[in-house]
């Protein structure tokens, strides 16, 4: 193992991989990953899966298979997705098995359209769940307004979620309160509640990208004091880490843990820096905490591993210091709900194009595989 990698790992953070293609599944190359580097999850998204058939040739034969049985683009993308989700979730088993449940997740996405639509994504939800067929998959459902009742309602028929596209703090904890519904829904449903499982995925490097952009708007020449910059995304997360402490305690959810009910736990998300100025493992190293997970592409996994900086728990000692960065903020014209509405937006509007991309460029394999 990786010293570095083990290291966040002994911290308590579980490492996932932000990738997955029929490559990295052939080739042995998340096995390897998960023998080697200590990955102990898998997620993916529409912006993935769209990238893994734009340049990856060992579809081909399958796009063959499913043009003869004459397959439309709609199958064809369910086809696909849902087969490496499902042969990533068997080379992620043995890890499942070890961390009882805890770790060895591999995620797929509703299809992002549905963002807004509540019965659609519960009944895609049921419907991916069915298919992949595997005790280790996560099913994702975006964090936005419709989300939180298709969550309540995916939880209560005892599927385990993987919540995306989370920015604000509200919205987590009306995440976290849809989980919570969710998981007395499944008991008074006879559900196991030991059996399901799920992450808050928190996205950070978007909160910084935003509110930097906004900074430097707020005043002519150089721009604005350049100590807030940078620095909102983590703030951010590790006052979500507050909430989350705050929330998973207390009569109600001791009633449900004493049922065998998990927490919830904060993932950390969108974790690839995006400004070459900062730390390229900042969104890593700052936000090491027990019970917390991290997805990385594997650009920042790889940074990490040769330089990342593990500190101990960087996170609770910073509560504090995260509010105070936040009210600056807020003192220097940044409005901070206007931002999380903007985020969200772009954050659905984002996985749409890549799905319509993604359907556009099967389609087009298809036909060519017919003619």
């Amino acid at each position: 193992m990786n010293d570095r990698l083990k290291s966040l790992a002994d911290a308590g953070v579980s490492i996932w991989l932000d990738d997955l293609s029929r490559e990295r599944l052939e080739t042995g190359n998340l096995a390897d990953l998960v023998e080697n580097s200590h990955v102990v999850g898998v997620t993916s998204n529409p912006a993935i899966f769209q990238a893994a058939l734009a340049d990856g040739e060992r579809y081909d034969p399958q796009v063959r298979e499913l043009a003869a049985a004459g397959a439309d683009v709609d199958k064809a993308t369910q086809t696909i997705t849902t087969d490496d989700v499902r042969e990533a979730c068997k080379v992620m088993r043995p890890v499942f098995d070890a961390t009882d449940g805890v770790d060895g997740r591999v995620s797929i996405e509703v299809s992002p359209g549905f963002a807004h639509d509540t019965e659609e994504t519960v009944a895609e939800a049921a419907e991916l769940w069915k298919i992949v067929d595997q005790p280790n998959l996560l099913i994702k459902i975006p964090g936005t307004k419709e989300g939180w009742p298709a969550i309540t309602e995916t939880i209560a028929a005892g599927i385990s979620v993987n919540v995306t596209l989370i920015f604000g703090l509200e919205q987590y904890r009306n995440v976290m309160e849809a989980y919570v519904s969710g998981l007395e829904k499944a008991k008074a449903n006879g559900h196991a509640l030991a059996d399901i499982h799920s992450v808050a995925s928190f996205f950070v490097s978007r909160v910084d990208s935003e509110i930097d952009k906004r900074l430097e708007a707020t005043t002519e020449g150089p721009g604005t004091d350049p100590e807030l910059k940078g620095k909102a995304g983590v703030a951010n997360a590790r006052l979500a880490f507050q909430m989350f402490e705050e929330f998973f305690s207390g009569p109600r959810w001791e009633a449900l843990e004493a049922e065998g009910a998990r927490k919830q736990r904060p993932l950390w998300a969108s974790t690839g820096v995006k400004n070459p100025d900062y730390d390229d493992t900042m969104y890593v190293v700052d936000l090491v905490v027990e019970d917390t997970v991290n997805t990385m592409p594997e650009k920042t996994l790889d940074a990490v591993a040769d330089h990342g900086e593990v500190r101990g728990d960087r996170v609770r000692p910073f509560y504090d210091d995260a509010h105070a960065h936040m009210h600056a903020l807020a003192e220097a014209g940044i409005d901070y709900d206007d931002v999380i509405e903007v985020l969200i937006k772009e954050g659905v509007d984002k996985f749409v194009v890549a799905w319509d991309e993604l359907q556009t460029t099967l389609g087009a394999s298809l036909e060519a595989a017919r003619s």
